[in-house]
């Protein structure tokens, strides 16, 4: 299922990963690990804020992605369900 991440990471703990040289390498682990179809990285509400889009296939991936996001980062994390165009056209017409 194709997923939406955000992360919306703490300041101050991102300071100082960005500092001490951790947040590259938890940002590569976590590309390695997703291999996302697209990856953005933006400014939402005075926040560092990652949107990252990528194939779940288990829920039980949730700790794996999230907890270093969580731990390195004190990052809000949200994961949501989405689709493409190519997936609302199939759901629509499935209803009918």
């Amino acid at each position: 299922m194709r997923v939406l991440l955000k992360a919306q990471l703490d300041t101050e703990k991102c300071n100082d990963a960005i500092r001490d040289g951790t947040m590259e390498k938890t940002m590569q682990s976590l590309m390695e690990t997703l291999h996302p179809e697209a990856t953005y990285f933006t400014a939402e509400n005075g926040l560092r804020t990652a949107l990252i889009f990528f194939d779940m296939t288990d829920s039980s991936e949730i700790p794996k992605i999230a907890e270093p996001l969580l731990q390195d980062f004190g990052a809000k994390v949200d994961i949501s369900p989405v689709m493409n165009r190519e997936d609302l056209a199939k759901g629509l017409g499935a209803l009918g």
